[in-house]
């Protein structure tokens, strides 16, 4: 059984999921299985994924699970129901690692035997999030930690299916209320590409401008989480 089981949601990014590949096959750490869920994709994706089971290097590493489109949230869910190992790291397919990502947040793990996930900085595009260590109130005061974490997969509450919005803040805020806490590596491990899951990010200054549609929608969705959590 490997160490790791990296799950992938895919919907419409077959070229993305590639590169993401790419990077994973370039760890340094390689004791780990790819569990690859394709959320009802029209793109060609399914293709792609049928040639990933014939290539020498993925055929023994790679379980291809396709479902209708249900959403990110709920693909995560269904790849998590075929994980095995004892880590489980959410990554999604406009994400490219750093070659030492894996080794480095598995040894963090492994040595804090009291936390639960351990997440880093991280780039989008050429912005890169310079996140802070691990504090409760921190978590509570805005969501801070991407979705591309490693995590013991027992300590895994799963994603809430119904959210639109904010489903990786939502995570940590439950796993938080479970008592599991994360652990911070200060170093930019993983990219993530413009225009994928991460599309909806807006620069800072323009969130004072309530008046916008997407600004509104970011704070009904933000007041959700924070009446969900009780975060007032």
């Amino acid at each position: 059984m490997p160490k790791i089981d990296i799950v992938i949601p895919v919907f419409e990014q077959g070229k993305q999921l590639l590169r993401c590949l790419d990077s994973l096959k370039k760890q340094s750490l390689q004791d780990f299985s790819i569990i690859i869920v394709n959320d009802g994709s029209n793109d060609g994706t399914s293709d792609i994924l049928k040639k990933l089971k014939d290539h020498a290097f993925w055929k023994n590493r790679i379980e291809i699970i396709e479902q209708p489109n249900r959403g990110a949230a709920a693909a995560r869910n269904s790849g998590f129901q075929r994980v095995k190992a004892p880590f489980v790291l959410f990554c999604d397919a406009d994400v490219t690692l750093r070659t030492d990502c894996l080794d480095k947040m598995l040894r963090v793990l492994q040595l804090h035997k009291n936390s639960s996930y351990v997440y880093s900085n991280f780039k989008y595009g050429l912005k890169t999030f310079n996140l802070r260590p691990f504090k409760q109130l921190n978590l509570k005061a805005q969501p801070q930690i991407h979705t591309t974490a490693l995590m013991r997969s027992a300590d895994f509450p799963g994603f809430d299916e119904n959210l639109k919005r904010f489903q990786d803040w939502d995570l940590w805020l439950t796993m938080l209320k479970n008592n599991h806490y994360g652990k911070f590596i200060d170093e930019v491990l993983f990219t993530v590409k413009p225009g994928g899951t991460m599309s909806r990010w807006l620069p800072s200054w323009l969130y004072k401008l309530k008046f916008l549609p997407s600004v509104k929608k970011y704070n009904q969705a933000k007041k959700t989480i924070v009446e969900k959590h009780n975060l007032n």
